[in-house]
Formats: structure tokens, C-alpha cells, sequence
């Protein structure tokens, strides 16, 4: 039997590298805001997974957070630096699953920049708070499944395809190297 990929008239595959990756991974990530945030990825165990806020992501793969000293994904990362992170930004598309290693910084630079009066919720003493932390994740890989035009289209396509009895979906999807 033949998979959902080879009945399609149009190309549904594209892995990117490089550059072309990080500029996916920045694009899907600002649209999802925010992830899920999975540590002890290699223990065999079942995964802690959290949500958490992106406050910036670059286009070569970075991500930051901000999270307290002394929290549980905190301990867990300084056990195992490797992490991995899940986005959805829409309901129809824009997903994406990143694998990368984590760093945590007292950086004051970077904390301020990363700043937002709201995460005083967490952080009572504002952005001076000793217990805020940064928490950089580097990117090694990831995947992506997208459409190509927007929900508008790739819903009309799909709509389309149900019709005539063919596969006619909008989406993308591909591995993500940086």
C-alpha cells in the first residue's frame, strides 16, 4: 500500500538546513508562542513535560526562556542538558518539534531584555529577583508539518480533494538540521 505521501500530485516534502531551517524554526515558533517543554528525554522514563513562554527564539535555532533557580526543569536540565520542545500555532498547521541542549545563565543582560512586566506574577522581586534564570536551548534538529498557502487554501484543497476523490492537501513537512 502506497503512503498518503506518494498519492500526492504535489511535492509535501522538504527537509531544510542551515539557514532555511532557522528561519522555519523562528517562523513556526512565533506563531505557537508557546511550547511544550520536555526534559529527562533520555532516562527511559516517562517525559516531564511543562509548558512554557518562548520570550525570544533566533533565526539560527536559539530559544530562551526564563524560569526560577530553583524549579523542578531547572534540576532536571542540570541533570540532562537535553530537552526537546513541541509547538503548535494553529489548529490545522504550523507544528514543529525541536531537539536541542540546554544552558541556564544568570545572565542580567540577557534577563532584562527578555523581560516582561507580567512574569513579575512568578517573579515577585521583578527582574532583580535572584531566582530568575535563563534557559538557552541550542537546536540540533527538528521537524515541521506546515501548509504551503495558508488554512484558507489548504482547507479549500482538502474540501476539494474529498470531492473528486483524491489526495489534494496543502501541507508540508520535512526534517529541520541547523
Amino acid at each position: 500500500m502506497d503512503s498518503i505521501n506518494q498519492q500526492q500530485p504535489e511535492k509535501n516534502h522538504q527537509d531544510l538546513e542551515g539557514q532555511s531551517a532557522g528561519q522555519k524554526i523562528k517562523e513556526l515558533a512565533e506563531k505557537a508562542d508557546t511550547c511544550f517543554f520536555c526534559t529527562k528525554i533520555t532516562t527511559g522514563l516517562p517525559l516531564k513535560v511543562r509548558p512554557m513562554s518562548v520570550r525570544k527564539v533566533e533565526e539560527n535555532g536559539n530559544f530562551y526562556f526564563l524560569s526560577a533557580s530553583d524549579s523542578h526543569k531547572n534540576a532536571d536540565i542540570k541533570a540532562d542538558s537535553n530537552v526537546h520542545l513541541l509547538f503548535q500555532g494553529s489548529t490545522h498547521s504550523d507544528y514543529l518539534s525541536v531537539f536541542g541542549t540546554a544552558t541556564i545563565s544568570q545572565d542580567k543582560a540577557k534577563i532584562k531584555e527578555l523581560w516582561n512586566p507580567i512574569l513579575k506574577t512568578w517573579f515577585t522581586e521583578g527582574q532583580d529577583d535572584p531566582r530568575i534564570t535563563v534557559i538557552k536551548i541550542q537546536a540540533h534538529e527538528g521537524y515541521y508539518w506546515d501548509n504551503k498557502h495558508g488554512n484558507t487554501v489548504a482547507f479549500a484543497k482538502i474540501l476539494v480533494g474529498a470531492v473528486i476523490g483524491e489526495t489534494l492537501d496543502d501541507s508540508i513537512e520535512g526534517k529541520l538540521t541547523i
